[in-house]
């Protein structure tokens, strides 16, 4: 069938919903460009010049190509408990309300750049937080401490320079690296407003004297302390914006970046966190991914997203958090097929897999001549935070219950 050409069309951007699509005129070279993105799948339809693009299964984010800009967002209309999610899993002593406050009309990466913009500039607003910073060194002067082993070996014992170790008083700390890093971060998104784009264009100049971000380096260990406690809003945002994977690539002259959050993650270590944190309010112990094995040769490695276990390590129940049903071709009951396989190698009578409520219905399987009964239970995103801990609460308590206590 002969492609017809599509009408002219005005530049503007595209907005998809989580696992939705839409049709788009694209050059060739935002095609080819488009191929390799994380966030979106492309193809051709029979009208040319026109493809249909396509959000990733379980990915939210942004991405500009050349001037195109595309932007998908979450399910989950209320953009303040996809931040909850992220942050919680990250710091859960801390994630108990939301200073963030976005509306369900802002896009995600330029609401988060306006909400850290604004939270930063009040945290730095007294001047650069400052700390202790051990520092190692080769000086042609005594400061601190002699290394003496490594004046030996490095410098073969000659007088100077001095190998030392010393404390210094610095800016250069892990509290303004990771607010250094997340602005960095902020000021290449597209779309962002005037005002936030200047707000961390003066972060970027208060940072100077602090180390930037290297690729490949985790971001900077930090704990919540009275000294600190102006910069912790800012902090636990700016870990929310790191956590999303950044890209970046070119294809023939065009430049493709972007951002993405993988949905799935999210959610499962939402889940684990939380259970996990629930569980150890109830003295019971737990571990995430931990191996365990199928056979009894060790050769079949499994990892179960959560396990719990007895005063005498033992494990006594299973869980599998999974943001939506996994349905492969010709296994459309993976989930309960990798339940089963966890509880038969661990010998429980229970296993425990959690969705997100509206992507799978809360059920029991009992499996015949297995003695296993497989709960799939539905965990409600939308709730208010106090409302989600206390709906994971009341899970952990009734994975707990023994059958016996039925």
């Amino acid at each position: 069938m002969p492609k017809r050409k599509a009408s002219a069309m005005p530049r503007s951007p595209l907005t998809l919903t989580e696992g939705g699509y839409a049709e788009r005129q694209l050059t060739p070279d935002e095609y080819v460009a488009l191929l390799g993105s994380p966030l979106v799948d492309v193809t051709p339809t029979l009208i040319e010049g026109v493809f249909t693009v396509r959000a990733a299964a379980n990915k939210v984010g942004a991405l500009a190509v050349g001037d195109l800009q595309i932007v998908v967002r979450p399910k989950i209309t209320d953009l303040n408990r996809l931040i909850f999610l992220l942050g919680y899993a990250q710091k859960p002593g801390i994630w108990r309300d939301d200073p963030v406050h976005l509306t369900t009309e802002d896009d995600l990466f330029p609401a988060l750049a306006e909400a850290f913009s604004r939270l930063a500039t009040h945290a730095t607003a007294q001047g650069l937080l400052q700390g202790y910073r051990t520092v190692t060194d080769s000086l042609p002067v005594l400061r601190g401490r002699v290394l003496a082993g490594e004046q030996t070996t490095r410098h073969y014992g000659f007088a100077v320079p001095l190998a030392v170790e010393y404390d210094e008083f610095t800016t250069d700390i892990a509290e303004n690296q990771l607010l250094l890093a997340a602005t960095l971060r902020m000021l290449r998104v597209a779309g962002i407003t005037t005002t936030a784009r200047r707000r961390l264009q003066r972060l970027h100049l208060a940072f100077a004297e602090v180390t930037p971000p290297s690729r490949g380096v985790p971001t900077p260990a930090w704990r919540p302390t009275r000294l600190n406690a102006r910069y912790v809003n800012a902090l636990r945002l700016a870990e929310v914006i790191l956590a999303a994977q950044s890209f970046e690539h070119h294809a023939g002259d065009l430049a493709v970046s972007g951002y993405v959050f993988d949905m799935w993650r999210i959610f499962e270590d939402f889940v684990c966190t939380a259970l996990g944190e629930a569980m150890a309010n109830r003295g019971q112990r737990t571990a995430t991914q931990h191996r365990i094995y199928l056979d009894i040769d060790d050769r079949v490695a499994m990892r179960p997203d959560l396990l719990c276990f007895d005063s005498t390590h033992n494990a006594i129940a299973a869980i599998d958090a999974k943001y939506k049903a996994e349905k492969p071709e010709g296994f459309p009951d993976a989930d309960l097929y990798q339940m089963l396989a966890y509880c038969t190698a661990l010998g429980l009578s229970r296993g425990h897999l959690i969705y997100a409520k509206g992507n799978e219905q809360p059920t029991v399987h009992t499996v015949r001549r297995a003695g296993v009964t497989i709960h799939c239970h539905a965990l409600d995103l939308s709730l208010t935070p106090p409302e989600l801990l206390g709906r994971i609460n009341g899970l952990a308590a009734s994975i707990l219950i023994t059958p016996a206590d039925n």
